[in-house]
This record gives C-alpha cells, sequence and structure tokens, in this order.
C-alpha cells in the first residue's frame, strides 16, 4: 500500500504550489475512488507514514483530518483509522469507466463505438434465423457452428488456415482471456504481462491469482531482442501480448519479432495469448497488416482471441479463441462449469454482421481515422507540451503529459465534465503518471470540447484551491 501512496503523493503541477496536505489527501481520494486502495484498509500510523514518504508528521496529521473531515476516513482514538466512502459514493474494480448516464459528461474513459446502423437489420434476420435451434436445449460450448465456420472463413483470408473445430465462441474476449487462464495458469504461476497493457486483463490475471512479470513497452514499440530475453529469462506459464495496435499504445508489431516469438515462447514452455481485438481497425489506408502471431506457430503454442466488440459493437457480447483443437475442446469442457454456453440469438445476430464485415469495418475505418486527426489537432492546439505518437490504428492515442500529473488531472477533469482513465489503470505497479489513454470514439464536436476541458483542468492543478468531490461512477 506504501508503494501506490508513493507513487500517488508525488503528483503536483510544475509550481508544487499546492499545500503538501492536501496533495496527500487528494492522492488518497484518488487510490480509493479508482480501486487501488481497498475500503476497510487501516492506514499506516502518523509516524510511519511521515517517515515512509519523508514528509513532516504535521502534514499527515493534517492530510488525515482533511480526509475525515471529507468522510474517506474513520478514526477511533487509540485504534487507529480505517478508509471509507462518503454515503453514497461508490467505488469499483480495477479497470475502465464504463459509459455514464449523466447527459454533460463526456466520457473518455471507455475505447467504444455505438452500435453499426446495420445491427437492426442483423437482429431481425436473427430470429429469422432462429427456428431450426429451437427443438433442442440451446447449450452448445463451443458455440454455433455457422458463426465459428465465419470466424474460421476470416482468419483463413488473412492467410492462417483455421477449420471451424479450431475456434470456441465465448461472451466476449475478457471470457476468452478467463477461459484460458483457467485452463492454463494455476495459482502462483507466473504470467508475462505487457506494461502498459489492458486494465481488465491485469484484472484478469490478478483473479486467477498469477504472479505477473512485466516486460515494458518503449516510445517505438518492442524491442525484438529484450521482449524474446525477457520471454526465456521470465519461464512464465503465458504470455499475454496486443500485437495489433496495442492498447493503450497503439503500436503495430512488425513482422520479424512475430516469427521469432512462437519458437522462442515454446523453447520456454510459454503459451502466447495473441489478443487481437482491434485486428479489424487498421486506419492509414496504405497500411498492409503483418501475418498473424498464430501464422509462424509450429508447435501449438499460440492462442488467438478476438471479439465484436471494438469493429461492431461492445453490447454484443461475443469474443473467440482460436488455438488446437484440442485444446479448444479442453476449453469447452472447462467453460461448462462457468456458463454453460454463449447465447444462441446472440450468435446468430453476430453471424449476419461478419456477412457485412466489409461494409461495417470499412466505415468504422473511415469515422475513426476522421475522428483520429481531430483529436490530434486538438491536443496539439490546446495541450502543445503533451507528446503522443500518430497511431495507425485502433481507437486510442496514448498521450505523455507535461508532468507526472495523470491521476490529479483525471479527478480534476472530472469535476469539468470530462472523464478520462489515467496511465496508472494501464500497468500493474500503479506507475505511468506521465500517461494518459484518449479515445478518438467520440464524435468530433465532443473530442474538441473534451480537450478543451481537459486543457482548463490541467492549468487548474497549479491553482492553489481545493476541489469538491464529486460521486463517482462505477468502473467495470
Amino acid at each position: 500500500m506504501l508503494n501506490a501512496w508513493q507513487v500517488a503523493v508525488g503528483v503536483r503541477g510544475p509550481g508544487g504550489r499546492r499545500p503538501e496536505y492536501v496533495i496527500l489527501a487528494n492522492a488518497v481520494r484518488g487510490l480509493l475512488i479508482d480501486g487501488r486502495l481497498a475500503l476497510g484498509v487501516r492506514l499506516p500510523a502518523e509516524r510511519e507514514l511521515a517517515a515512509a514518504l519523508g514528509i513532516s508528521r504535521t502534514t499527515v496529521t493534517a492530510a488525515y483530518r482533511e480526509l475525515r473531515e471529507s468522510g474517506h476516513v474513520s478514526s477511533r482514538r487509540g485504534a487507529g483509522s480505517w478508509t471509507e466512502l462518503p454515503a453514497g459514493h461508490r467505488v469499483g474494480t480495477f479497470g475502465l469507466w464504463t459509459p455514464s448516464d449523466d447527459a454533460g459528461l463526456i466520457d473518455l474513459g471507455c475505447a467504444a463505438m455505438p452500435a453499426p446502423p446495420e445491427l437492426q437489420a442483423a437482429a431481425a434476420e436473427a430470429v429469422a434465423d432462429l427456428e431450426p435451434y429451437l427443438c433442442g436445449p440451446g447449450y452448445q460450448p463451443s458455440g454455433l457452428l455457422v458463426l465459428r465456420e465465419a470466424i474460421a472463413r476470416q482468419y483463413t483470408e488473412r492467410g492462417l488456415h483455421t477449420d471451424p473445430d479450431q475456434v470456441m465462441i465465448t461472451g466476449g474476449v475478457q471470457q476468452a482471456l478467463d477461459l484460458l487462464l483457467r485452463l492454463l495458469v494455476a495459482p502462483g504461476q507466473r504470467a508475462l504481462v505487457e506494461t502498459p497493457t489492458y486494465p481488465n486483463a491485469l484484472s484478469a490475471f490478478i483473479a486467477a491469482r498469477a504472479r505477473m512479470s512485466a516486460y515494458a513497452i518503449g516510445p517505438d514499440g518492442w524491442d525484438a531482442d529484450l521482449l524474446l530475453s525477457t520471454i526465456r529469462a521470465a519461464q512464465a506459464r503465458v504470455a499475454y501480448l496486443i500485437p495489433e495496435f496495442h492498447n493503450p499504445t497503439g503500436h503495430l508489431m512488425p513482422a520479424a519479432l512475430r516469427e521469432r516469438l512462437p519458437a522462442t515462447a515454446h523453447a520456454a514452455g510459454t503459451d502466447l495469448i495473441i489478443d487481437e481485438s482491434f485486428v479489424d481497425l487498421a486506419l492509414d489506408p496504405d497500411l498492409t497488416l503483418p501475418p498473424a502471431v498464430a501464422s509462424f506457430d509450429r508447435t501449438a503454442r499460440v492462442l488467438t482471441i478476438g471479439g465484436m466488440s471494438k469493429a461492431y459493437w461492445g453490447g454484443l457480447r461475443i469474443g473467440w479463441v482460436r488455438g488446437p483443437a484440442p485444446l479448444i475442446a479442453r476449453l469447452a469442457v472447462a467453460r461448462v462449469g462457468v456458463d454453460m454456453a454463449s447465447p444462441v440469438l446472440d450468435q446468430l445476430v453476430a453471424a449476419r454482421l461478419l456477412h457485412r464485415r466489409d461494409t461495417i469495418v470499412s466505415a468504422r475505418r473511415k469515422q475513426l481515422l476522421v475522428q483520429r486527426d481531430t483529436l490530434a489537432a486538438a491536443l496539439r492546439a490546446e495541450l502543445p507540451e503533451w507528446r503522443f505518437a500518430l497511431p495507425r490504428g485502433g481507437m486510442v492515442i496514448w498521450a505523455e503529459l507535461d508532468a507526472p500529473v495523470s491521476s490529479a488531472l483525471a479527478r480534476s477533469a472530472e469535476e469539468l465534465g470530462v472523464r478520462v482513465a489515467p496511465g496508472p489503470r494501464f500497468g500493474a505497479d500503479g506507475t505511468m503518471e506521465r500517461f494518459m489513454r484518449l479515445p478518438f470514439t467520440l464524435p468530433e464536436t465532443d473530442l474538441v470540447e473534451a480537450v478543451r476541458r481537459l486543457a482548463a483542468a490541467r492549468t487548474d492543478l497549479d491553482r492553489p484551491r481545493r476541489h469538491s468531490w464529486s460521486t463517482p461512477a462505477v468502473v467495470a
């Protein structure tokens, strides 16, 4: 817990004009609100915390008093202090912000788009397709053959020959990862993840009680020799990688590294879980995607997960695992103990949408390209000190801020009606306070206004004023 506090309390504007006790109190509130500090935890004694953070005991005493007054800490004389939340406040699990019902809030916490217009027609056709399935029990743990065939065709068209029995349908990409971890990783076994990485993937590894090792992605993407040597040294049971428009950095893994990965993983006894959630969202017209990592697999070490959430709609909870047929059969058996099978009607809708793939994906790419350029232009105009590489695909910009203020800025921005996911959400150690993920999935006008408010919030961080604390939304 002290490590997270040491990272968080370093957050302040360049001028450092706020009193230290306010900085400390605000940091603790932020850790509570986004789930990095649990409720009901006994806080360190004032003298202990002051020594650990290198500040005066008077500062800690004032910060605890501030937290008691705002309802984030309760104390009993002689017994200590415990974390809590004010009445009506809620805290969620580690992950991304969910969309809000607040009409005035611009939500940049969620990288997802509204449903495509083709969804309603696909749903109507799916209802008509339902009749042949009604005479059966409806439980097919591997998924409907018609959908598995459609997904297998997509892989084959990409140059990766795939049979339907190599595909299992899941309740989204998140469940695909969860099921693989249930099958492959015993509690205490080591798992290798990138840093930064997708927050809900970290949640899955934590739930599986895996021991996580991390490989740090640099500003230019993966260092091939370093990643391969890390895989050899870690000897992890699984390694989770996002090679297509990495979430959140946006990098695209080169073909030469993809070719070397499976053999290195096999030598280390590591299975590769390759997340292809963004594979359909190449935005630059002249970009040719490298071959899938699985196309270089000769030893059945690569398990590919994908789904409908990004290119189609997050409300359609359809994902899949592509891998060796024997492992897919074992995965289906393990899945029975979780949720039996995916909904039949949802799978029929997904199959109909995949028939319209060219039309839907083409429209998504054009829309995202315009919105990406709009967001980038707004950032350059309003926050010129921030640095970022323009992603060639995906849905997000990974911005490096002018100071380590990501968590504090996220709290300040929400007061101005903008929700963002700060950098520490994307790592297992609570660092990356200099970074923030900014999706370009909203309309252009919203993106421009969101950046304007972010710039105002950034300026506000340097002003010596006290914040009012609004009710946070659930994190999911």
